[in-house]
């Protein structure tokens, strides 16, 4: 499956959860339903998966965590915020470098309609 395709799946079930549960939730709460609506879908989703920092030709666990992995090849970091920070960006960005990724979504879920809290994010692609 190519990275839109994955991409597109994974819109598709943030919309579907967001719907169920509207905003106001812990992102945690999407966090587990997003991963299981993935799941039923036959994707393969890895949850709160370490990301070290490699520094100086060692490998660092410096408490990173990536919200979401799906199909080892997208990033998804959630959201539960009144307001998607310039740092929330930087943050995914960072993920995508340290992970060698080239696609990463940060949803927030902390939104009337679900498509205003989508951003989508490459790097290297």
């Amino acid at each position: 499956m190519e990275l839109n395709q994955i991409s597109g799946q994974i819109v598709d079930a943030a919309m579907k959860v967001h719907t169920a549960l509207g905003p106001g939730l812990l992102e945690s709460a999407y966090e587990v339903c997003l991963a299981h609506e993935l799941r039923k879908r036959g994707l393969k989703v890895l949850t709160q998966v370490t990301l070290p920092v490699v520094y100086d030709g060692v490998e660092i666990d410096a408490g990173y965590r990536l919200d979401l992995l799906v199909e080892d090849a997208v990033i998804v970091e959630l959201k539960a915020v009144a307001n998607v920070l310039p740092i929330h960006e930087a943050q995914l960005l960072s993920y995508l470098k340290l992970s060698g990724c080239k696609l990463g979504l940060l949803i927030n879920f902390h939104v009337l309609h679900l498509k205003d809290g989508i951003k989508r994010i490459v790097h290297k692609l």
